[in-house]
């Protein structure tokens, strides 16, 4: 199969260094002709995956339009962040077949990637490949298993014939609403969980893993409420992008969004959080948008409200925890 990942970051150059490996024609497209240059050189993604060799058979470009072109009827995976994934889509030909990697919501209009997808091409064959995975951890080769979801179900078919393999899993899935609104929301739930495990690492009175597992089982609920307003099915959040995606990223050491919350809870102000990652952490840009899809659809979400709060802020990282675990009694 041709493929063409436009965006060569850690995920999109872990999925690609895959898929050549299974035998595909690869094309990796990166904006940075100096970068791919390099990489040309040295095999090597030195800024994202320094530690994983690039196939021979991989090719690399700087030249988007000749990657575009390379996938023709086969398969292009988009791999920008979500602030990237509107341009890149107006940018495509509606007749190719179309995956993102990319999870959020949209800053500014509030959509998920396949709404986007609706309004810009809505005859493109279109869906998304998500799941808990960390890129290093797919670029050595580890065991990881992923979900494609698309209301075409030939098109997540075809994800599971470019990327299925011994160690790499693909299954599929009809409900790209839920699997989209489990990859946004998952990151938000992520930067709680990590605030309250560094907290419990500084003080033997703070939150310990007690309240980490409270945090992430009400994020799920969270998750949950919103994903079904939003026309998503139940079951898909007890799957690889719901419950599997928000446990890998709420406690994997691998997990940007984590790190923000570990380094809030040691005090650390956001800017230089960010300076520190060095890299996008989608829960920082998203958790107010999904707050705000959230209300529109008249969703109750405190855990993810304390967080754009704090994130603000607005609230202390103490405040933040305490207000969470002040909430009247009710039904589970």
């Amino acid at each position: 199969m041709k493929i063409s990942v436009l965006g060569a970051g850690a995920w999109g150059t872990a999925l690609a260094i895959q898929a050549a490996q299974a035998g595909h024609d690869v094309r990796l497209w990166g904006r940075d002709a100096a970068a791919i240059e390099a990489m040309q050189a040295s095999r090597r993604n030195a800024a994202y995956l320094p530690d994983s060799e690039l196939p021979a058979s991989l090719g690399l470009t700087a030249d988007r339009q000749a990657a575009i072109a390379h996938a023709g009827e086969g398969l292009t995976i988009i791999a920008t962040p979500m602030s990237g994934l509107r341009e890149t889509l107006a940018a495509l030909p509606s007749t190719q077949r179309v995956l993102w990697l990319c999870k959020g919501f949209e800053a500014g209009t509030g959509r998920l990637g396949h709404e986007i997808a609706r309004e810009l091409q809505p005859a493109m064959r279109v869906g998304i490949l998500s799941g808990p995975s960390f890129a290093q951890e797919v670029a050595a080769g580890r065991p990881t298993a992923l979900v494609a979801a698309s209301e075409d179900t030939e098109l997540a078919q075809a994800a599971v014939d470019a990327f299925h393999g011994e160690r790499l899993r693909v299954y599929t899935s009809g409900d790209p609403v839920g699997v989209e609104v489990g990859g946004a929301v998952k990151n938000v739930m992520a930067i709680a969980v990590g605030v309250c495990d560094g907290l419990s690492a500084a003080a033997p009175d703070a939150p310990g893993l007690n309240a980490r597992a409270a945090l992430i089982t009400r994020g799920l609920a969270e998750m949950l409420r919103l994903g079904l307003a939003l026309g998503a099915k139940a079951e898909t959040f007890m799957g690889l992008s719901g419950l599997g995606d928000l446990v890998l990223t709420a406690t994997g050491d691998l997990s940007r969004n984590r790190r923000v919350g570990l380094m809030l809870a040691q005090g650390l102000a956001l800017p230089q959080i960010l300076q520190r990652l060095g890299h996008v952490a989608e829960g920082v840009y998203s958790a107010p948008t999904v707050l705000a899809r959230a209300r529109e659809a008249g969703v109750e979400m405190p855990i993810t409200e304390g967080m754009v709060a704090l994130l603000d802020g607005r609230l202390r990282v103490g405040e933040a925890v305490e207000r969470l675990m002040s909430r009247d009694a009710r039904a589970e």
